[in-house]
């Protein structure tokens, strides 16, 4: 399994790992932004669906399906799928969602695999900061189906508040009982950047000002 650090060189390298002043959608000016609309070649997208994969199987998870959230997650399950048979010899169905039902043809909100009762399922995302589109989801899947959400994998966890004092991560993990994984984390980009580097204690005062008390 690749490193921590080799994740977040693959990240700067493609851009979607970059340092400045950005503000967020919620209005926090933060240090660091991460764009994953920035993946946009075929080595990109095949190596990042290694990295989902090997984590997946690293956490020893059991499932019976990956699921996307429309619209990054439609690739990243297809491309986590993907490296799962290829890498793992684990043949896995994926399916995600239509942002709106189609009402003609075969229908329906979901495309793919159909997910059936006592399905356990795993959800794939790019980046979470508030949650919304997690419990969205939540809310999607449990429709279709008497399914289990047994965990979420994302690429990083910003580790910042959610609604209350609790990481988001920590709230999904406490409101609805499922696993949360990621492949890095704030914690992991400060230890990666050289001793000295200006950009760490802008991080850390990013972390005291907005992560979990």
């Amino acid at each position: 399994m690749r490193s921590k650090n080799e994740f977040i060189e693959f990240m700067e390298s493609a851009g979607v790992l970059t340092f400045g002043d950005f503000t967020t959608k919620s209005g926090r000016k933060t240090p660091y932004f991460v764009n994953t609309g920035n993946y946009k070649t075929g080595k990109h997208i095949s190596i990042l669906g290694d990295y989902y994969a090997d984590s997946i199987v690293a956490s020893g998870e059991k499932f019976d399906a990956l699921y996307g959230p429309a619209y990054k997650g439609i690739t990243l399950a297809a491309a986590t799928a993907s490296s799962l048979f290829r890498n793992h010899g684990l043949d896995v169905p994926y399916f995600f969602n239509r942002k709106e039902a189609k009402d003609h043809g075969e229908g329906g909100t979901l495309i793919g695999y159909t997910p059936k009762d006592n399905d356990r399922i795993i959800i794939i995302e790019d980046v979470v900061t508030a949650g919304t589109a997690v419990r969205e989801s939540l809310q999607l899947l449990k429709a279709v189906a008497d399914v289990t959400v047994s965990s979420l994998f994302v690429s990083v966890d910003r580790m910042e508040r959610g609604t209350g004092e609790k990481s988001t991560l920590d709230e999904l993990r406490d409101a609805f009982g499922i696993n949360v994984y990621s492949i890095i984390n704030a914690l992991d980009i400060i230890a990666s950047l050289p001793q000295g580097d200006t950009r760490i204690e802008k991080m850390k005062d990013y972390l005291r000002e907005y992560g979990p008390q």
